[in-house]
């Protein structure tokens, strides 16, 4: 089992916005189990979390750009790269504006960063989609197109045609994670002169200088344009460089411009939420069809976990039975409605109950059509949740468990006698002052037959 990582300690790094050029600095923060990549605006009034999904990106000018109830993260992607790149899945990013900072324009400073805060294993497993089929999406406009397929890890390949004599076909490849950091974390982001000039005349690139992007000279420089970029640049003297690339920078490869495209593939793919185990093949790609591709890849994913099936060997010595459930639970026959709990972390907890005809509800429900009160189904999730935020305390057997909210209850399939009900409860938001909100699903004979969201407290017996 491959358990979820995040960082040991906080870190900041400080920097300017490319576009923006306002000064930022921005804090790494070690994170809980299934939180994901988050982002803080800690200037804004509440300190707002932009989670790192998908669904919230609003546009692809210049970069990926987030926005949730009006609250905007810009350029998030090398940051988000370095944070795949480094194998992690749980990690908190503070800062003080929208954008993030460009360091040098690739992701070699946030991966030298969290290295330098270092990296732990956390007690939980970490979920990863596994590619079955040729997923793909195309845009017909630019002709980009990206494509995921089965493989035994995570690759990816870009494929880049910029149709210009300097730069021309570039392809790049990563064959594992391991390589991110040595293969593609200190490419640098990059722009042709023709883009250039349309940014300054827009006012945008405000915290690019010639240590943070590379520039390829795609066109003839005029003199008004030279003379507008050193004020832009704030150098007294500008060239071309033999290669076509403007003044003092050297390539760190010759198809730099292709690995910084899968840098930003990596990137834009973390917007998905979940690890991906599948080989990329990225034709022409760039943040739009990124990450319009990362949003049907969340989709596809949310659509097979809800009807995902978890199978559990329940010929195996449970890790309670009901001696140890009643010395947890308050609950006593006939409303206790677990016999087991199979399997148990710091987020989650897998319960069981054998449904026999003996059960004394089936008496009134129905004499003639025994079926499971579908109350109780969701009374035997929350004491299999209980069972968790329980263990939480030192002298469980001093407390009661009581509802809060209930929300989202769906029942989908009847449990009759003979059936084996299977109980799994993850936690929504970290337990808090007893407080346990999580998802609650109830299975039986392969099939999702109800599920809740469930909040309780725990309190001490008065």
């Amino acid at each position: 089992m491959v358990k979820q990582k995040t960082i040991k300690e906080e870190i900041s790094l400080t920097g300017v916005g490319l576009h923006t050029g306002k000064e930022v600095k921005m804090t790494f923060k070690p994170a809980p189990v299934n939180n994901g990549f988050s982002f803080v605006r800690v200037d804004l009034e509440g300190q707002p979390v932009i989670e790192a999904d998908a669904n919230y990106v609003v546009n692809t000018q210049r970069g990926t750009n987030l926005e949730k109830l009006g609250v905007k993260i810009q350029t998030p992607e090398h940051v988000l790269a370095a944070l795949t790149g480094c194998d992690l899945d749980n990690v908190i990013i503070e800062l003080n504006a929208s954008e993030l900072p460009i360091m040098d324009g690739s992701s070699k400073y946030f991966v030298e960063a969290i290295e330098k805060a270092g990296i732990e294993e956390q007690n939980a497993k970490r979920n990863v989609y596994v590619v079955k089929e040729v997923i793909s999406y195309v845009d017909e406009e630019s002709g980009s197109e990206i494509l995921i397929m089965p493989s035994d890890q995570y690759s990816v390949t870009t494929m880049v045609d910029f149709g210009t004599k300097i730069l021309g076909t570039q392809n790049a490849t990563m064959k594992d994670l391991s390589q991110f950091k040595t293969e593609v974390a200190n490419s640098r982001t990059f722009s042709f002169l023709h883009e250039l000039e349309s940014l300054l005349e827009n006012g945008l690139i405000k915290g690019g200088d010639l240590n943070n992007a590379i520039v390829y000279v795609d066109k003839e420089i005029s003199l008004s344009t030279m003379e507008r970029l050193k004020v832009a640049f704030g150098k007294e003297t500008l060239a071309v460089k033999p290669n076509g690339i403007l003044d003092n920078l050297t390539l760190h490869y010759p198809n730099e411009a292709a690995r910084h495209k899968l840098l930003d593939v990596v990137g834009d793919l973390a917007l998905i939420g979940t690890k991906i185990q599948g080989k990329v093949i990225a034709n022409k790609p760039g943040h739009f069809v990124n990450t319009q591709f990362a949003k049907k890849m969340a989709k596809i994913i949310k659509i097979e976990q809800r009807n995902y099936v978890p199978v559990y060997d329940l010929n195996q010595e449970p890790l309670m039975d009901i001696h140890k459930i009643m010395a947890v639970l308050p609950h006593r026959p006939p409303f206790l409605l677990i016999d087991r709990i199979i399997e148990m972390s710091e987020s989650h907890v897998v319960g069981m109950k054998n449904v026999t005809m003996n059960e004394n509800f089936f008496v009134g429900h129905f004499p003639d059509a025994p079926v499971m009160p579908g109350v109780l189904i969701v009374e035997a999730m929350a004491q299999t949740g209980g069972i968790l935020v329980l263990s939480t305390v030192p002298d469980p057997e001093n407390y009661l468990t009581y509802f809060m909210k209930i929300d989202n209850v769906k029942f989908k399939h009847k449990v009759l006698p003979g059936d084996t009900l299977i109980f799994k409860c993850d936690l929504i938001t970290p337990i808090r002052r007893g407080i346990c909100h999580m998802q609650a699903n109830a299975y039986a004979n392969g099939k999702l037959v109800a599920e809740a969201e469930l909040m309780a407290q725990i309190a001490k017996k008065q």
